[in-house]
């Protein structure tokens, strides 16, 4: 067993490779640690299947509860299950920081598994897997021009650079950048309504620490690195190109402006030119072929009616956004909806509100951690205007959700001033063009409807770009599907008026200069207040109170010593009090006591009556009590719900009484004044 390992000291801790020690049957396999963090990436490699006309590389984030020391909660199911949101968004973060750098004509089949093997609780273990998934990459006998590295940076009043959990909880920036050793090729971010500006340095100094590592993996080359697989490179198909260009050309510009113009990836006036020319070739070339060679014929010609005409294929200019509708309160029954459109694009959000016992409960490899806000992508095969199964969420609608709910957590309140679990759905029902973006937007408006009082209104927008060199490019806003398929980048970008709360970067070039980055931002953040505008004009300002129809949520937090008698002898307390207001109370481990209900006068009952049983009784307070028990030297009166105090034989107002069943019974209600309360807290009355 031939062993390699060498370290290198990053800003967060010390970074160590191994090499030849695990996984060895792979093609190549790096332990990776950093700090008290672990992972294990291997790389495997399977031949090429002549079936597909794309590259099938799959990218496979594995969490085990292990890592942390824990054992899954269930009782029943103690091995882990399919992968958390979690492990999709990180496994993802992963594929597009890698995806943009193999050759276009690579086909064999490449999987990447990263498995987490241990955590300290404190290191970013997206940065370590990144970075060791690139130096697998970059060691392996696959082509591929990397290597990257991945770095992420924290805004505190100075630029954190991959800073510990501890330190992120007082950053208004989260951002992670992968980048080549000059370009950028990947973007997650999540801030705090941070100003551009701010966002660009972050990046340079991401890139800066990215240029260390790379310069670190490129030397381990010569000790571990595998010879590179040739790449056979695949002639276009001429003959048919020639067809296309003689006899089509015309009327494929139309099926483009279809194609542009439309929801879904259905094109008539496509799909007859295809079945016209399978009929010219007789057979010479099957369906697929033809559609593949038209495809790349029209990309191209996308691409150069941009660059060189200043032509957009739906013949908007550049920086241009299609024309919105908005539309809110579109549901009777729900507590808040939206329906945002933009384009082609339509997106239908929903908000559901509940009681803060409905937060999501989320296990993890670092513990457990409650979910209080929660965003579902969802789009059905009719968003495409296709059929097909309907299926859990895939990949990609997991990370457009995590998207939306990034770019709107920040200006959410807080739980002690909006006590309410929020869940918003984004129905996707027509697509053309970032529809992550439009259930950000339509997330916005619909919690806006729902009485949610968000800090300002969210809205985002995707920016594309394509290119001839670094210096002569055109970056596009709102981009529509033909424009995504055809261009080098899919820029998302969210925030407020006063800036940004959420970006995601995928690239399908070799990346991006600074300088295109800062163009990028100043035609992004024109689009975004657009938009913004567009949705003022419909809903300035969340309403001024909850639907009618969503649950009254109010926390109270009692004194610690007085929780026991809100629950009262085993629960019967808290028992008759839910019986009798029909609300739901949950007391937490932390004493707040949380009631819920959709009456909202029943609500105030339950809160009352709780107040009354933790406040303590004054003397001179004059009740309308009812007998509860009676004793032959006295009886006890409950003056407010859970509170009894003693009147006394002597007390009764009747001068001399020897039996106090002679004067009053169970269930009377009399009239009662407080005259003492004891150094035990015991309460003597008096009848009056």
């Amino acid at each position: 067993m031939k062993i390699f390992e060498k370290s290198l000291t990053l800003q967060g801790g010390e970074l160590k490779l191994q090499f030849g020690k695990l996984a060895q049957a792979v093609d190549t396999s790096v332990y990776a640690t950093l700090n008290g963090a672990a992972v294990l990436v291997t790389v495997a490699v399977g031949p090429e299947n002549p079936a597909i006309d794309y590259f099938p590389l799959s990218i496979e984030y594995v969490e085990k509860l292990y890592a942390g020391g824990l054992i899954k909660g269930s009782r029943w199911v103690k091995r882990e299950g399919r992968p958390s949101d979690e492990a999709v968004l990180t496994g993802r973060l992963i594929d597009r920081s890698v995806r943009p750098l193999f050759p276009k004509t690579y086909k064999k089949q490449v999987q990447v598994v990263i498995t987490l093997l241990s955590v300290d609780g404190s290191t970013p273990i997206e940065i370590l897997s990144s970075i060791a998934a690139s130096t697998a990459l970059a060691m392996s006998s696959i082509p591929w021009d990397g290597p990257i590295s991945t770095t992420k940076v924290g805004y505190d009043k100075t630029f954190l650079v991959n800073p510990t959990v501890e330190q992120m909880k007082t950053s208004s920036l989260n951002l992670v950048v992968s980048s080549t050793k000059e370009k950028v090729v990947m973007i997650e971010t999540e801030a705090d309504a941070v100003k551009d500006s701010i966002i660009q340095e972050g990046i340079e100094v991401a890139k800066k620490e990215n240029k260390k590592v790379i310069e670190f993996i490129e030397s381990l080359h010569d000790k571990v690195g595998k010879k590179k697989s040739a790449v056979v490179e695949v002639e276009e198909n001429k003959e048919l190109l020639e067809i296309i260009k003689k006899s089509y050309a015309g009327e494929l510009i139309e099926a483009l402006k279809e194609a542009a113009s439309s929801a879904g990836s259905n094109s008539a006036l496509l799909n007859g030119i295809v079945e016209k020319m399978y009929a010219e070739v007789a057979g010479k070339y099957d369906k697929k072929q033809i559609l593949g060679a038209i495809t790349k014929y029209n990309y191209a010609q996308i691409k150069e009616n941009v660059l060189n005409k200043g032509q957009r294929v739906d013949g908007r200019k550049a920086d241009e956004v299609r024309e919105l509708y908005v539309e809110t309160g579109l549901l009777p029954r729900t507590h808040g909806s939206a329906l945002f459109q933009r384009g082609q694009t339509q997106v239908l959000s929903i908000v559901t509100l509940g009681s803060t016992t409905l937060e999501q409960l989320i296990e993890g490899p670092e513990g457990k951690e409650a979910k209080r806000y929660i965003h579902h992508y969802s789009d059905g095969p009719y968003s495409y205007g296709q059929t097909g199964r309907m299926f859990g969420p895939s990949r990609r609608a997991i990370g457009h959700g995590a998207l939306a709910e990034k770019a709107i957590e920040p200006v959410l309140p807080d739980s002690e001033a909006f006590p309410y679990a929020i869940r918003v759905v984004s129905e996707i029902l027509a697509e053309n063009g970032s529809s992550s973006m439009g259930s950000v937007c339509g997330s916005s408006l619909a919690l806006m409807d729902a009485g949610v009082p968000i800090r300002d209104a969210v809205a985002g927008i995707a920016m594309g770009i394509m290119t001839e060199s670094d210096d002569k490019y055109v970056v596009l806003t709102d981009i529509v599907g033909l424009e995504d398929f055809s261009g080098e980048m899919d820029f998302k970008i969210a925030g407020t008026k006063d800036g940004i709360t959420a970006i995601q970067l995928d690239v399908k070039n070799k990346g991006l200069t600074s300088k295109m980055i800062k163009d990028i931002f100043e035609q992004g953040k024109k689009a975004r207040l657009h938009i913004l505008d567009g949705m003022k004009k419909v809903l300035e300002q969340p309403r001024k109170d909850i639907s009618e129809y969503a649950p009254k949520v109010v926390i109270i937090t009692p004194p610690q010593d007085k929780i026991g008698e809100i629950i009262g002898p085993g629960g019967k307390n808290i028992r008759a009090l839910i019986a009798r207001t029909e609300t739901e109370i949950n007391i937490g481990d932390d004493g707040k006591v949380t009631i819920s209900g959709l009456d909202r006068a029943k609500v105030a009952e339950a809160v009352e009556s709780i107040a009354n049983i933790t406040r303590e009784l004054q003397v001179g307070e004059v009740f309308d009590g009812v007998v509860m028990r009676v004793l032959p030297f006295g009886a006890f009166v409950e003056c407010l719900p859970g509170k009894e105090g003693m009147v006394h034989v002597s007390k009764m107002g009747k001068g001399f009484v020897r039996d106090a069943s002679k004067v009053v019974e169970v269930g009377q209600k009399v009239k009662v004044k407080v005259y003492q309360v004891d150094s035990q807290g015991r309460v003597n009355l008096e009848m009056i």
